[in-house]
């Protein structure tokens, strides 16, 4: 048995990478600030998910306060050595770092750059980043290598995520912690956040409200489902040290035939509504998951179609609360 320690432990893909952990039989120890980024009652449901089980302990904290990640390590708050950090403690969203940049600074690079301190000072050997597809920026060559240059950041948020991967590799070289550098690819599935297009699309779908799409709904993306990407994280944090990778489905789907899909689902036609598109977002994302694939043996497993159906019916039976969450 293993423990880690798991940064923003309530949110999305924290939550299911921590409940994958936990029933291989590791010991979790989580970590969140519990920010109103978006609405903190789906961050309660999430953690009221894991908080009853006997192998996971939660703590309230800021990995963008030094002092306080400090004192967490250096004071036995972390409860005993960790075997390795997965960092998922981030401010997401393209169009919202826009309006507030700082926020994401002050957690994507403060908060990583704080966390690889406490490896280099505690010898932890162990390190996954959460990066984004957004740090391809705009790359023109399809499909999105790990090797192959990146582009101009097109977003506060893809700048933040590209410096978080630039502090990994300088630490890796100046002082020996060699990180797990992941890629998420537009990652949906049950108890997604409340500001991204797949619940989004969901709830308006289901409540028959307008389905906005920004752009002409022509762009596409890798809708990757969040079992997916917690197998793949798992997997980089026990054999992909030192190494970046793509984690994504394997054929970019348009959003309209997305909210097809959602239409299927859910037995009711859309009301689209197309508003002007944003700057900083790309109009395709494309991944080669080659190097997943070959040195984690991971592949992505769940379909676009599946995935969909599997958060029709997360909604439904939480609808009751659901419905009313705000983004």
């Amino acid at each position: 048995m293993s423990r880690y320690l798991i940064t923003g432990a309530a949110g999305f893909i924290a939550f299911h990478v921590a409940s994958l952990l936990l029933d291989r039989g590791d010991e979790v120890v989580g970590v969140d600030n519990m920010n109103d980024a978006y609405d903190v009652r789906l961050k309660e449901w999430r953690l009221g998910q894991l908080t009853p089980r006997a192998r996971f302990r939660f703590e309230r904290l800021d990995v963008s306060d030094r002092g306080a990640v400090e004192s967490f390590f250096s004071t036995g708050r972390a409860l005993g050595p960790v075997d390795g950090i997965v960092n998922l403690a981030a401010r997401a969203g393209i169009r919202e770092s826009v309006r507030n940049p700082q926020a994401y600074v002050e957690t994507n690079v403060t908060g990583t750059l704080n966390l690889l301190e406490a490896c280099r000072k505690h010898g932890i050997q162990r390190f996954v980043l959460a990066s984004s597809s957004s740090v391809y920026g705009d790359s023109a060559r399809m499909p999105f290598r790990e090797e192959d240059p990146l582009g101009r950041p097109l977003s506060p948020y893809a700048a933040t995520k590209r410096a978080a991967e630039d502090l990994c590799a300088s630490y890796a070289h100046v002082h020996g912690v060699r990180s797990a550098v992941l890629r998420y690819f537009t990652v949906y599935g049950p108890a997604g956040r409340p500001d991204m297009s797949p619940l989004r699309f969901v709830r308006w779908v289901v409540e028959g409200q307008p389905v906005r799409v920004f752009g002409d709904g022509r762009q596409s993306r890798n809708f990757t489902h969040v079992e997916d990407i917690a197998r793949g994280t798992v997997a980089a944090l026990d054999r992909g040290q030192g190494w970046t990778f793509n984690l994504a489905s394997r054929s970019p789907v348009r959003l309209l035939d997305f909210i097809a899909l959602v239409e299927r689902a859910v037995g009711r036609e859309a009301r689209v509504v197309f508003e002007a598109p944003s700057l900083a977002d790309v109009p395709e994302t494309s991944a080669d998951v080659s190097r997943a694939e070959s040195v984690l043996g991971w592949s992505p497993a769940i379909g676009c179609e599946e995935g969909v159906r599997g958060l029709v019916t997360w909604y439904a039976e939480n609808r009751e609360w659901a419905a009313a969450l705000e983004h």
